[in-house]
C-alpha cells in the first residue's frame, strides 16, 4: 500500500475517497481516529489515504484531476 494523500481537511478526505472509488480504485484511511482526537487539533498528525501500489500512479493522476478541476472559479 502505497500512500497518496495526507490531509486533515474531511472534505478533502471525504472528496478524494469518492474520486477514487469512482475510478474503481479501493483505497484505505489510516490515522483517522489519531488525526480526529483533541478534535483534529493536532495538526501533525494528519489521516492518510492508501491504495495498492500497482494503482498508486492511476490514484495520484485521478486525484491530481479532480482537485485541480475543484481550484477553478
Amino acid at each position: 500500500m502505497i500512500e497518496v494523500l495526507n490531509t486533515n481537511d474531511p472534505v478533502k478526505l471525504s472528496f478524494a475517497q469518492a474520486v477514487l472509488k469512482e475510478a474503481g480504485i479501493k483505497a484505505v484511511v489510516l490515522d483517522a481516529e489519531t488525526a480526529g482526537m483533541f478534535g483534529g487539533a493536532l495538526p501533525w498528525i494528519k489521516r492518510r489515504v492508501l491504495v495498492p501500489d500497482e494503482l498508486a500512479d492511476k490514484a495520484r493522476r485521478v486525484l491530481a484531476e479532480a482537485l485541480a478541476a475543484t481550484d477553478k472559479p
